[in-house]
């Protein structure tokens, strides 16, 4: 896949996971669904989200063997980081500390990816 290709499936599909959050949120916020409507209203911008894990996998396979190299040591990095933060952080909360959504935890694992990224790829640059 070309990178130009990637980018346009990549952020159509962000977008329309923006769309499809805000338009769930404000639906269901306003009261006018409920129960399992709510329910699968509330996990519609997966879908989209599906369509990122796709455009990412399709780039990575057509990616040659250093890129995939530089990303296979940036995921490790960043999922061994999201493990011991979030870990420590649930130790943290048996002690007083205010308990965290879920929704911190892929937010650091991008932001770990993505410094795993740069560390690899000045190691094989």
């Amino acid at each position: 896949m070309n990178k130009t290709r990637f980018f346009v499936e990549f952020g159509a599909n962000m977008a329309a996971y923006v769309v499809m959050l805000v338009a769930s949120l404000l639906i269901v916020g306003s009261g006018t669904v409920a129960g399992t409507w709510a329910t699968i209203l509330s996990l519609t911008p997966m879908l989209p989200a599906l369509g990122v894990a796709v455009a990412v996998t399709r780039q990575l396979r057509a990616s040659d063997e250093l890129q995939r190299r530089i990303q296979l040591e940036a995921l490790s990095l960043a999922f061994a980081g999201t493990a011991l933060i979030t870990f420590s952080y649930g130790f943290l909360e048996n002690v007083g500390y205010p308990k965290l959504s879920m929704f911190f935890v892929w937010p650091l694992m991008a932001i770990l990816w993505i410094i795993g990224g740069i560390l690899s790829n000045r190691r094989f640059r």
